[in-house]
C-alpha cells in the first residue's frame, strides 16, 4: 500500500505516538484508510504497537522515520528532490508570461520604428532632417523601455519606493502572472479542513454528537434536515453508529475517536466552516494597472503594425526583424488579446463564484447561530448524546502488550508488578 503523506504529517504533529482516532481527527481521513496507512507505515519503519488492557491500540514511531523511508525508497528521494526543485521551476513559469509580454511590445514597436524609417527614407530622401522629425519619438524614446533600464535620476521616486518595499510583495513579472491567472484556489484544502473540524467537534464532545452539531460544517439541503441524511458521510468516514434516545431522537456515537494515545488539550474549533473568497489578484493596484496598460499598449501596437504590414510587401522587402515579426504576428496578436480577455473573463467568474461561497457561508453560520441558541428539545438531545461521551487513553501504565519487548519479558515484568502489588497490600497497616 502506498504511504500516505497526510498520515506521516499527522504522526509528526502528534509527537510520534498515536491512535487511529488521533490521526483520523488530525488529518481528516477515513478511519479504514487511516488504520491501513498506520499499519503500512509501522511495517516500513519498524514502528511498534502498544495494546492497552482494554484492547485499544497505539502506534509508536521512530522520530527519524522519514529518513528511514528515504533511505529505503528511491521514489521518496526523488519526491524530496522534486520538492526542492519545483519552486524554482514554477517561479520561472510565472515570470515567463511577463517576459513574453515585454518582448512582444519590444518586437512590435521596434518593427514599427524600422518600417516608419524605411517609408520616410523612400518618400523623401532629399530631406533627411524632415525624415528625422517625421519619426515619432514615442516609438524609440527610452521612456518606452524604462522597465529594462530605468534612468536613476529620471525615475528616482520609483526607486525610493522600491527600496522600502515589503519583502513579501511580488515583483512586477510575478504580478503579471497573478493578473492573468490569479494566485491559486484559496479553498484547495477545503475538504481537509472540513473533516478536520468535524473530527475535532466529535472529539471535543467526547465522541458523541447530534446531527445539529455537525450542520455548521456540512453542505445541508433543507430536505435533509428532518431525515438527517447529511450525517451518513460522517458516519462512514469515522465509523460512527446511530443511537436512539428514549424520546426517539437519534444521536451519533464514534467509538474509534474516543481512543487517544495521550490526554491532549482540546483543539479549538471554529463555530462553522468558512470558505475563503477568491481574490482577483494579490498584486498591488499599481501593478495591476501597469499590467492592463502594457496589455493595451501591446494591442494598440499590434493594430498599428497590422496597418503597416497588410499587403506583406514591406515585410518581404525589409526582411530581418520585420520579416520575423510578420511571420509570428498572429501569435503576438493572440497573446495580446488573451492577455486582456483571460483576466476579464476571470473577473466575472470570480464574482459568480464568490456569490455561491457567501451563500454557503451564511447557511452554515445560520446553523451555528441556531445551535448556540438551542431550544429545550435540542438541549435535551445533546445531553443524551453526552451519556455516550468517553475517552480511553492508551498510556504506558495500562499496557497489556507492546511490540517493543518480547512476550516472555513482558510476562515477567507483569508478574513482578503483580507480586509487588500484593506485597504492598500485605505490608500495608490495617
Amino acid at each position: 500500500m502506498p504511504l500516505n503523506s497526510k498520515i506521516m504529517t499527522a504522526v509528526e504533529q502528534l509527537d510520534y505516538r498515536v491512535t487511529v482516532g488521533d490521526v483520523a481527527t488530525q488529518a481528516g481521513l477515513d478511519i479504514n484508510q487511516t488504520e491501513r496507512g498506520l499499519l503500512a507505515l509501522a511495517s516500513e519503519v519498524s514502528g511498534n504497537l502498544q495494546v492497552s488492557e482494554a484492547g485499544d491500540i497505539a502506534y509508536l514511531f521512530p522520530k527519524n522515520f522519514r529518513s528511514v523511508l528515504r533511505n529505503k525508497y528511491w521514489r521518496l528521494r526523488l519526491q524530496a528532490l522534486w520538492a526542492k526543485i519545483w519552486p524554482a521551476i514554477f517561479y520561472l513559469i510565472r515570470i515567463s508570461f511577463g517576459i513574453v509580454l515585454l518582448l512582444s511590445i519590444v518586437l512590435i514597436f521596434v518593427a514599427i520604428a524600422i518600417i516608419l524609417i524605411a517609408m520616410s527614407s523612400q518618400d523623401n530622401r532629399s530631406d533627411n532632417r524632415r525624415s528625422g522629425s517625421f519619426m515619432p519619438r514615442l516609438w524609440i524614446t527610452p521612456d518606452l523601455f524604462w522597465f529594462f533600464n530605468p534612468n536613476p535620476r529620471r525615475h528616482r521616486p520609483f526607486q525610493a519606493r522600491s527600496q522600502h518595499r515589503d519583502p513579501d510583495q511580488m515583483n512586477f513579472l510575478e504580478a503579471i502572472f497573478s493578473f492573468l491567472f490569479g494566485d491559486g484556489n484559496p479553498n484547495a484544502n477545503l475538504e481537509d479542513r472540513r473533516w478536520q473540524e468535524i473530527g475535532a467537534v466529535i472529539r471535543k464532545n467526547g465522541g458523541a454528537v447530534t446531527g445539529e452539531q455537525l450542520t455548521p460544517y456540512l453542505e445541508v439541503e433543507d430536505s435533509q434536515l428532518e431525515s438527517e441524511d447529511y450525517v451518513l458521510p460522517v458516519l462512514t468516514r469515522f465509523e460512527g453508529r446511530p443511537e436512539v434516545s428514549p424520546q426517539g431522537e437519534i444521536i451519533y456515537h464514534f467509538p474509534t475517536l474516543q481512543t487517544t494515545a495521550a490526554a491532549r488539550q482540546q483543539q479549538s474549533v471554529s463555530s462553522s466552516l468558512q470558505e475563503y473568497p477568491w481574490q482577483f489578484s494579490q498584486a498591488g493596484s499599481g501593478q495591476v494597472m501597469a499590467a492592463i496598460g502594457l496589455g493595451g499598449l501591446n494591442l494598440v501596437g499590434a493594430m498599428v503594425l497590422w496597418s503597416l504590414l497588410q499587403d506583406g510587401t514591406v515585410a518581404i522587402q525589409l526582411g530581418g526583424l520585420v520579416g520575423f515579426v510578420y511571420s509570428i504576428f498572429w501569435i503576438l496578436v493572440t497573446y495580446g488579446i488573451g492577455f486582456l480577455a483571460i483576466p476579464l473573463a476571470r473577473y466575472f467568474w470570480i464574482q459568480w463564484r464568490n456569490g455561491k461561497i457567501n451563500a454557503r457561508n451564511q447557511q452554515r453560520q445560520t446553523f451555528a447561530a441556531a445551535l448556540s441558541q438551542a431550544p429545550p428539545a435540542l438541549q435535551q438531545k445533546i445531553q443524551y448524546a453526552q451519556t455516550f461521551a468517553a475517552q480511553s487513553v492508551v498510556s504506558s501504565e495500562n499496557l497489556a502488550y507492546t511490540s517493543e519487548k518480547d512476550l516472555l519479558e513482558q510476562d515477567s515484568e507483569r508478574t513482578e508488578s503483580i507480586d509487588a502489588e500484593w506485597q504492598r497490600r500485605l505490608n500495608a497497616p490495617e
